[in-house]
Protein backbone atom coordinates (compact mmCIF):
# COMPACT_ATOMS: atom_id res chain seq x y z
CA UNK A 1 0.00 0.00 0.00
CA UNK A 2 1.33 3.14 -0.98
CA UNK A 3 1.69 6.13 1.39
CA UNK A 4 -0.60 8.64 -0.95
CA UNK A 5 -3.51 5.46 -0.08
CA UNK A 6 -3.59 5.79 3.78
CA UNK A 7 -6.47 6.89 5.62
CA UNK A 8 -4.39 10.58 7.10
CA UNK A 9 -3.89 11.48 3.06
CA UNK A 10 -7.53 10.86 2.26
CA UNK A 11 -8.83 13.61 1.31
CA UNK A 12 -12.13 12.29 2.98
CA UNK A 13 -10.28 11.99 6.35
CA UNK A 14 -9.27 15.75 5.76
CA UNK A 15 -12.74 16.92 5.68
CA UNK A 16 -13.72 14.65 8.44
CA UNK A 17 -11.41 15.93 10.66
CA UNK A 18 -11.78 19.55 9.77
CA UNK A 19 -15.70 19.33 9.94
CA UNK A 20 -14.66 17.79 13.68
CA UNK A 21 -12.73 20.27 14.66
CA UNK A 22 -14.66 22.94 13.28
CA UNK A 23 -17.58 21.69 15.32
CA UNK A 24 -15.63 21.78 18.26
CA UNK A 25 -14.17 25.09 18.05
CA UNK A 26 -17.56 26.07 17.52
CA UNK A 27 -19.45 24.53 20.30
CA UNK A 28 -16.36 25.93 22.57
CA UNK A 29 -17.78 29.70 21.54
CA UNK A 30 -21.23 28.55 21.68
CA UNK A 31 -20.54 27.56 25.54
CA UNK A 32 -19.13 30.59 26.68
CA UNK A 33 -21.48 33.01 24.58
CA UNK A 34 -24.22 30.98 26.71
CA UNK A 35 -21.95 31.29 30.01
CA UNK A 36 -21.84 35.24 29.45
CA UNK A 37 -25.72 35.09 28.07
CA UNK A 38 -26.53 33.85 31.78
CA UNK A 39 -24.53 35.97 33.66
CA UNK A 40 -25.70 38.79 31.85
CA UNK A 41 -29.66 38.16 32.24
CA UNK A 42 -29.02 36.80 35.80
CA UNK A 43 -27.35 40.21 36.90
CA UNK A 44 -29.04 42.19 34.23
CA UNK A 45 -31.37 44.00 36.96
CA UNK A 46 -28.35 45.23 39.28
CA UNK A 47 -25.58 45.37 36.45
CA UNK A 48 -27.36 48.15 34.26
CA UNK A 49 -29.32 49.86 36.84
CA UNK A 50 -27.74 52.48 39.23
CA UNK A 51 -28.04 50.36 42.56
CA UNK A 52 -24.62 50.89 44.27
CA UNK A 53 -22.10 48.41 42.24
CA UNK A 54 -19.50 50.61 41.53
CA UNK A 55 -19.34 51.64 45.20
CA UNK A 56 -17.07 50.41 47.97
CA UNK A 57 -19.12 49.27 50.65
CA UNK A 58 -20.59 45.80 50.36
CA UNK A 59 -23.25 45.11 53.18
CA UNK A 60 -26.11 42.84 51.98
CA UNK A 61 -27.84 42.76 54.90
CA UNK A 62 -27.90 46.39 54.49
CA UNK A 63 -28.72 46.80 50.75
CA UNK A 64 -25.56 47.40 49.82
CA UNK A 65 -23.36 45.84 46.53
CA UNK A 66 -20.54 47.70 45.83
CA UNK A 67 -17.74 45.38 44.10
CA UNK A 68 -14.97 48.37 43.97
CA UNK A 69 -13.09 47.13 46.86
CA UNK A 70 -12.87 44.06 45.63
CA UNK A 71 -12.43 44.54 41.99
CA UNK A 72 -9.42 46.50 43.43
CA UNK A 73 -8.15 43.73 45.70
CA UNK A 74 -8.39 40.92 42.44
CA UNK A 75 -6.43 43.14 40.02
CA UNK A 76 -3.52 44.27 42.85
CA UNK A 77 -2.90 41.08 44.04
CA UNK A 78 -3.34 39.41 40.40
CA UNK A 79 -0.64 42.13 39.46
CA UNK A 80 1.43 41.83 42.76
CA UNK A 81 1.80 38.23 42.20
CA UNK A 82 3.22 38.85 38.63
CA UNK A 83 5.65 41.02 39.60
CA UNK A 84 7.13 39.16 41.79
CA UNK A 85 7.00 35.84 39.76
CA UNK A 86 7.89 36.95 36.20
CA UNK A 87 11.22 38.32 36.87
CA UNK A 88 13.08 34.90 38.51
CA UNK A 89 10.42 32.88 36.09
CA UNK A 90 12.49 34.43 33.27
CA UNK A 91 15.82 33.87 34.88
CA UNK A 92 15.15 30.30 35.84
CA UNK A 93 14.02 29.50 32.54
CA UNK A 94 17.07 31.17 30.92
CA UNK A 95 19.37 29.38 33.28
CA UNK A 96 17.34 25.68 33.10
CA UNK A 97 17.69 26.12 28.98
CA UNK A 98 21.17 27.32 28.63
CA UNK A 99 23.24 27.30 31.48
CA UNK A 100 22.46 24.29 33.47
CA UNK A 101 23.42 20.57 32.45
CA UNK A 102 21.49 19.20 30.15
CA UNK A 103 20.20 16.26 32.90
CA UNK A 104 19.62 19.03 35.58
CA UNK A 105 17.46 21.25 32.66
CA UNK A 106 15.46 18.35 32.14
CA UNK A 107 15.02 17.27 35.94
CA UNK A 108 14.30 21.08 36.63
CA UNK A 109 11.40 21.47 33.78
CA UNK A 110 10.33 17.82 35.26
CA UNK A 111 9.89 19.32 38.88
CA UNK A 112 8.06 22.34 36.96
CA UNK A 113 5.86 20.59 35.81
CA UNK A 114 4.95 18.48 39.02
CA UNK A 115 4.51 22.01 40.59
CA UNK A 116 1.96 22.86 38.08
CA UNK A 117 0.21 19.82 38.84
CA UNK A 118 -0.96 20.38 42.43
CA UNK A 119 -4.47 21.55 43.33
CA UNK A 120 -4.48 25.77 44.15
CA UNK A 121 -5.83 24.01 47.40
CA UNK A 122 -2.91 22.61 48.62
CA UNK A 123 -0.99 25.91 47.91
CA UNK A 124 -3.45 27.86 49.92
CA UNK A 125 -2.84 25.26 52.92
CA UNK A 126 0.77 25.96 52.96
CA UNK A 127 0.36 28.96 53.20
CA UNK A 128 -2.53 29.49 55.46
CA UNK A 129 -0.67 27.44 57.98
CA UNK A 130 3.15 28.26 57.13
CA UNK A 131 3.38 32.08 55.28
CA UNK A 132 0.45 33.63 57.30
CA UNK A 133 2.09 32.49 60.50
CA UNK A 134 5.39 34.29 59.00
CA UNK A 135 4.17 37.28 57.80
CA UNK A 136 2.52 37.51 61.04
CA UNK A 137 5.34 38.30 62.93
CA UNK A 138 6.15 40.91 60.70
CA UNK A 139 3.03 43.02 59.66
CA UNK A 140 -0.07 41.08 61.43
CA UNK A 141 -2.51 40.20 61.44
CA UNK A 142 -0.36 38.04 58.49
CA UNK A 143 -3.38 37.14 56.52
CA UNK A 144 -3.01 40.26 53.70
CA UNK A 145 -2.17 41.38 49.99
CA UNK A 146 0.94 39.99 50.27
CA UNK A 147 0.30 36.34 51.41
CA UNK A 148 -2.49 36.04 48.72
CA UNK A 149 0.56 37.53 46.18
CA UNK A 150 3.19 35.24 47.85
CA UNK A 151 0.78 32.44 46.95
CA UNK A 152 -0.49 33.13 43.86
CA UNK A 153 3.17 33.76 42.53
CA UNK A 154 4.06 30.55 43.50
CA UNK A 155 1.34 29.02 41.80
CA UNK A 156 1.35 30.74 38.16
CA UNK A 157 5.93 30.53 38.45
CA UNK A 158 5.78 27.36 37.34
CA UNK A 159 3.45 27.75 34.05
CA UNK A 160 4.96 30.77 33.58
CA UNK A 161 8.60 29.06 33.98
CA UNK A 162 7.45 26.33 31.21
CA UNK A 163 5.99 28.77 28.76
CA UNK A 164 9.01 30.30 28.75
CA UNK A 165 10.79 27.72 28.46
CA UNK A 166 8.89 26.72 25.60
CA UNK A 167 9.39 30.03 23.64
CA UNK A 168 13.12 30.53 24.44
CA UNK A 169 14.00 26.38 23.22
CA UNK A 170 11.83 27.75 19.83
CA UNK A 171 14.32 30.86 19.62
CA UNK A 172 17.53 28.70 20.18
CA UNK A 173 16.82 26.01 17.43
CA UNK A 174 16.26 29.11 14.95
CA UNK A 175 19.08 31.41 15.98
CA UNK A 176 21.63 30.07 18.25
CA UNK A 177 23.92 28.37 16.01
CA UNK A 178 24.09 31.70 13.87
CA UNK A 179 24.94 33.70 16.52
CA UNK A 180 27.47 31.17 17.69
CA UNK A 181 28.60 30.85 14.30
CA UNK A 182 29.69 34.87 13.84
CA UNK A 183 31.45 34.70 17.48
CA UNK A 184 29.21 35.59 19.83
CA UNK A 185 28.62 34.35 23.81
CA UNK A 186 26.06 32.63 24.84
CA UNK A 187 24.76 35.77 27.68
CA UNK A 188 24.72 37.73 24.39
CA UNK A 189 23.02 35.42 21.98
CA UNK A 190 20.19 35.15 24.95
CA UNK A 191 20.17 38.81 25.97
CA UNK A 192 20.39 40.85 22.49
CA UNK A 193 19.04 37.80 20.01
CA UNK A 194 17.07 35.04 21.91
CA UNK A 195 15.18 37.11 24.16
CA UNK A 196 13.76 39.85 21.66
CA UNK A 197 13.14 36.36 19.27
CA UNK A 198 10.94 34.82 22.05
CA UNK A 199 8.88 38.06 23.02
CA UNK A 200 5.77 37.83 21.01
CA UNK A 201 5.31 34.12 23.06
CA UNK A 202 6.96 35.74 26.42
CA UNK A 203 4.57 38.97 26.54
CA UNK A 204 0.99 37.25 25.30
CA UNK A 205 2.25 34.17 28.57
CA UNK A 206 2.31 36.78 31.02
CA UNK A 207 -0.92 37.95 30.31
CA UNK A 208 -2.01 34.71 30.59
CA UNK A 209 -1.21 34.14 33.96
CA UNK A 210 -2.68 37.16 34.77
CA UNK A 211 -6.08 35.60 34.00
CA UNK A 212 -5.30 32.96 35.66
CA UNK A 213 -4.23 34.92 38.63
CA UNK A 214 -7.54 37.00 38.53
CA UNK A 215 -9.89 33.43 38.17
CA UNK A 216 -8.10 31.73 41.21
CA UNK A 217 -11.08 31.39 44.28
CA UNK A 218 -8.98 29.15 47.20
CA UNK A 219 -5.86 29.84 47.91
CA UNK A 220 -6.71 33.44 47.92
CA UNK A 221 -9.60 32.78 49.85
CA UNK A 222 -7.87 30.96 52.66
CA UNK A 223 -4.83 33.49 52.89
CA UNK A 224 -5.90 37.12 52.04
CA UNK A 225 -8.04 37.74 55.15
CA UNK A 226 -11.49 38.30 53.52
CA UNK A 227 -11.99 41.69 54.63
CA UNK A 228 -13.70 44.06 52.02
CA UNK A 229 -11.47 46.66 52.13
CA UNK A 230 -9.54 49.31 49.50
CA UNK A 231 -6.15 47.42 49.03
CA UNK A 232 -4.13 51.12 50.37
CA UNK A 233 -0.74 48.59 51.39
CA UNK A 234 0.52 45.10 51.17
CA UNK A 235 0.11 44.10 54.11
CA UNK A 236 -3.97 44.69 54.11
CA UNK A 237 -6.56 42.04 54.45
CA UNK A 238 -8.33 41.96 51.30
CA UNK A 239 -11.15 40.23 49.77
CA UNK A 240 -11.34 39.10 46.21
CA UNK A 241 -14.19 38.75 43.86
CA UNK A 242 -13.60 34.92 43.80
CA UNK A 243 -13.30 34.58 47.04
CA UNK A 244 -16.50 36.84 47.86
CA UNK A 245 -18.55 33.95 45.34
CA UNK A 246 -17.24 31.09 47.31
CA UNK A 247 -18.10 32.31 50.23
CA UNK A 248 -21.46 33.86 50.22
CA UNK A 249 -23.35 32.16 47.32
CA UNK A 250 -24.52 29.00 49.23
CA UNK A 251 -27.13 31.25 51.68
CA UNK A 252 -27.39 34.44 48.90
CA UNK A 253 -30.87 35.08 48.05
CA UNK A 254 -32.75 38.29 45.97
CA UNK A 255 -30.39 41.04 45.07
CA UNK A 256 -27.52 40.01 47.28
CA UNK A 257 -27.39 36.81 44.76
CA UNK A 258 -27.95 39.23 41.73
CA UNK A 259 -25.02 40.66 42.80
CA UNK A 260 -22.57 37.85 42.96
CA UNK A 261 -23.97 36.83 39.65
CA UNK A 262 -22.75 40.48 38.43
CA UNK A 263 -19.19 40.03 40.03
CA UNK A 264 -18.90 36.80 38.09
CA UNK A 265 -20.12 38.43 34.48
CA UNK A 266 -17.05 41.27 35.63
CA UNK A 267 -14.71 38.49 36.19
CA UNK A 268 -15.74 37.00 33.27
CA UNK A 269 -15.33 39.61 30.85
CA UNK A 270 -12.04 41.25 32.58
CA UNK A 271 -10.23 38.04 32.04
CA UNK A 272 -11.73 37.82 28.01
CA UNK A 273 -10.58 41.01 27.34
CA UNK A 274 -7.06 39.82 29.25
CA UNK A 275 -6.92 36.51 27.02
CA UNK A 276 -8.17 39.19 23.79
CA UNK A 277 -5.56 41.79 24.73
CA UNK A 278 -2.96 38.78 24.50
CA UNK A 279 -4.26 37.50 21.24
CA UNK A 280 -3.33 40.57 20.19
CA UNK A 281 -0.15 41.21 21.17
CA UNK A 282 1.18 38.12 20.16
CA UNK A 283 -0.07 38.94 16.48
CA UNK A 284 1.20 42.57 17.07
CA UNK A 285 4.97 41.48 17.94
CA UNK A 286 5.04 38.94 15.73
CA UNK A 287 4.22 41.09 12.80
CA UNK A 288 6.47 43.75 14.68
CA UNK A 289 9.19 40.82 14.65
CA UNK A 290 8.73 40.13 11.25
CA UNK A 291 9.03 43.69 9.94
CA UNK A 292 12.33 44.16 11.86
CA UNK A 293 14.07 40.50 10.03
CA UNK A 294 12.82 42.17 6.69
CA UNK A 295 13.95 45.63 7.62
CA UNK A 296 11.02 47.26 7.02
CA UNK A 297 11.28 48.88 10.38
CA UNK A 298 13.00 51.56 11.43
Amino acid sequence: MSPASTSFRSPAADRALFRALAFSAGAVAAILALILLYLTLASASLLFADTGLWQLHWQPSAGAYGLVAMLLGSVAVSLLALLIAVPPGLVLAVWGRFFAPPWVGGLYRGAMGLLASIPSVVYGFWGLVVLVPLLNRWAPPGASLLAAALVLALMVLPILVLQADLALDEARRRHLAAAMALGASVSGTVRRVLLPTAAPQLLPAVLLQLGRALGETMAVLMVAGNVVQLPDAISTPIRTLTANIALEMAYASGAHRTALFASGWLLFVLVTLIMLGARAMTRRLGEGYIGKGRGDAP
